[in-house]
Formats: structure tokens, C-alpha cells, sequence
């Protein structure tokens, strides 16, 4: 091995969690508190005492975190219940914010 040089290179390899964002669901005189229970158990995954104290407070408080999520999981969290929303004849508002 005359002459030869051998490098050894060093990667180092920073894996970041994503952001996350609150889904935040807003209270309306219009959309029931059976249908708002429904969609933080059937899209949000939460079982039902769960759903109905978000329910509650979204009833109380005027709004309420409805789970904490990245950003494509939450956009589509909340595309899905508005288009559920929708059916059903429910003017349900939803948003994100950075958690």
C-alpha cells in the first residue's frame, strides 16, 4: 500500500421531528354535539369520554384541540370532516395551528 491514502468520511445523519399542529374545531349554533362526538371518534381516533370532553369544551369555550398532529396528517384530518360536515348539512369549521 505505497502511496495510497485512505479518507475516511464521516456522515452524520440529523433526522428532525416535523412540526406539529393543533386542529383546533369551533363551536356553531348549527352542528350538533352528537355529530361533533362522531367525528373526534370516527376521524380522530378518540374513544368516546374522550370525544365528549373536547365536545364539551368546544361547546363551552367557543372551540377546542381536537388532536396534535404534522402537517399533511392534520390537513387531511381536516378535510375529511369537512367534507363529512358537509354531508350531513353541518357548517363545521376547523383549523390549524402551529402547536
Amino acid at each position: 500500500m505505497s502511496g495510497e491514502t485512505k479518507l475516511q468520511e464521516k456522515t452524520i445523519d440529523e433526522i428532525k421531528k416535523p412540526r406539529m399542529y393543533k386542529v383546533i374545531i369551533y363551536n356553531d349554533d348549527y352542528t350538533t354535539m352528537d355529530f361533533v362526538v362522531e367525528v373526534l371518534v370516527s376521524i380522530f381516533s378518540k374513544n368516546v369520554p374522550e370525544a365528549v370532553k373536547i365536545m364539551f369544551s368546544v361547546h363551552k369555550k367557543g372551540s377546542g384541540v381536537a388532536g396534535i398532529y404534522s402537517y399533511d396528517i392534520a390537513a387531511t384530518k381536516i378535510k375529511q370532516t369537512q367534507n363529512m360536515a358537509s354531508k350531513n348539512g353541518y357548517p363545521l369549521k376547523l383549523t390549524m395551528k402551529g402547536a
